[in-house]
């Protein structure tokens, strides 16, 4: 695929090298897992970089941050004159209201939907589900409204899950056909997957994959006023309402962590100590500062999301209008171009195999208990048998790649005395399995990296395209 922005060098747009630099040290001792990070100014590209095995061509799980994506879709459709920011669920759907709604529930609008103040005061996201499992909707409109509408922010999944609904109701067409047509194709995005619920349509509030170029080039478009070259292709009005501060958000004992999750939301945007952001679990962010012509996407495994904002305030500003000597960029140019997750330690032991089961009795477990594992060395790797219906090629020193199941998984691993260890990507998603297995015992041990928020069985994540009821804490 071509390139969506324009490249250049750090000094060039007015970007110390060093500072970004020491936004990569600052991130790396705290230890958070980065899978990939592009640096925007003045609208070029001046630092990019994957970590090994992520790479520049694959598509990343962006998780809420898909919100900001369904928050520009509601508006092409309020400018098309199809929906407005007073229009009511109860009117729009009509079919999914459910006998005896609360009055508040007939009031709850597209504002309210957006800026995420409903009357819920918690997610309503699985209670709308246990209510309804065959209806987000009514689900939704069944949970209890402790608190009137348009007073209080409460992070609610559900309601983007509605806004998407009735982005399609008015428009007739899926979310994703609208926004390929209106936004991803103009712009030269040429594949965006999402995940889906069981009906198939898509989530809404997560389940978009996009490269890192793709998430970054939509922050730039945000930034320009909804402009891509010479086309308008999201209203400038629209942008500026959306990116704007509708309501307070509460301290991290009631939503979410982080100071700059404390500065208001907008419709489907976090607001920040400095421009705004879209945010997803584990750290997949797009963050817009237009009084810097600065626009930074990240991909990553974190459990902490405030980790990178603290480190891009404290290391990447202060850097900018002072750019750094050309020895400077050329030494931050060969630092991104090797970026590395640590390879599994330990040694190839060519000829030696192993047949083991697995421990599958802690709750998050990836695989079931007693699921067979063999591994079989082969080509100076294994091939890993998980069951009957996973086979996974995993390299020595090297990554491998398999789809056992429609999806990619990468792998790498090593013998560590009696005991083989791998690590197995699923190389669209932040997530990672870890498998060990006692070749002495014949037991083995796999756990993932983070849990994944749809589910924590490994098949359900290597089928493309993920259906699944969600199942959001």
């Amino acid at each position: 695929m071509p390139n969506l922005l324009p490249r250049a060098t750090p000094a060039a747009a007015g970007v110390s090298s060093r500072s970004i630099a020491a936004l990569l040290d600052r991130l790396d001792a705290l230890s958070v897992e980065l899978h990939s990070i592009m640096v925007v100014r003045h609208g070029r590209v001046v630092a990019e970089g994957w970590w090994a095995p992520f790479s520049a061509g694959r598509p990343h799980l962006l998780y809420s941050l898909t919100k900001s994506f369904t928050s520009v879709a509601v508006g092409l459709t309020i400018a098309d004159g199809l929906l407005s920011l007073d229009d009511r669920v109860v009117d729009v759907l009509p079919d999914h209201v459910p006998a005896g709604i609360p009055e508040q529930g007939r009031r709850i609008t597209v504002h309210h939907l957006l800026s995420m103040t409903s009357g819920h005061r918690t997610d309503s996201l699985a209670e709308a589900w246990r209510l309804e499992p065959g209806d987000l909707v009514k689900g939704f409109l069944r949970v209890p409204f402790p608190d009137p509408e348009g007073t209080r922010h409460a992070y609610d999944n559900a309601t983007t899950f509605l806004l998407a609904r009735m982005v399609e109701r008015v428009t007739g067409r899926g979310l994703p056909e609208l926004l390929d047509e209106r936004l991803f194709e103009p712009m030269g995005v040429d594949h965006a997957e999402w995940d889906r619920v069981a009906g198939g349509a898509a989530f809404g509030f997560h389940g978009l994959h996009l490269t890192t170029e793709a998430v970054a080039a939509f922050g730039e478009l945000l930034r320009r006023e909804g402009r891509w070259g010479d086309r308008q292709l999201v209203p400038g009005a629209w942008v500026r309402l959306a990116t704007s501060r509708h309501v307070e958000t509460l301290p991290p004992e009631t939503g979410a962590a982080g100071a700059d999750f404390l500065h208001g939301y907008g419709y489907q945007f976090w607001m920040s100590r400095h421009g705004y952001f879209g945010n997803g679990h584990n750290g997949q962010q797009c963050l817009v500062v237009p009084e810097h012509d600065l626009v930074v996407a990240l991909t990553s495994a974190t459990t902490d999301e405030q980790l990178a904002l603290d480190a891009i305030w404290g290391c990447l500003l202060p850097g900018l209008d002072h750019g750094d000597s050309p020895r400077d960029d050329e030494i931050l140019a060969d630092r991104l171009r090797g970026l590395s997750l640590p390879p599994v330690p330990g040694v190839a032991a060519p000829g030696r195999s192993a047949e083991a089961k697995l421990d599958g009795s802690a709750a998050d477990a990836p695989l079931p208990d007693g699921t067979a594992v063999s591994v079989e060395p082969t080509d100076g790797g294994w091939l890993l048998r998980l069951g009957p219906s996973l086979t996974i090629a995993a390299g020595h020193g090297e990554w491998r790649e398999s789809a056992p199941l429609g999806r990619p998984v990468v792998a790498a691993g090593a013998w560590q005395g009696n005991t083989f260890v791998a690590d197995l990507y699923v190389i669209t998603t932040p997530h990672r399995v870890r498998l060990a297995v006692d070749a002495d015992a014949g037991t083995a041990v796999a756990t993932w990296n983070t849990v994944p928020l749809t589910g924590p069985g490994l098949t359900l994540h290597l089928r493309s395209p993920l259906m699944t009821r969600p199942d959001v804490a």
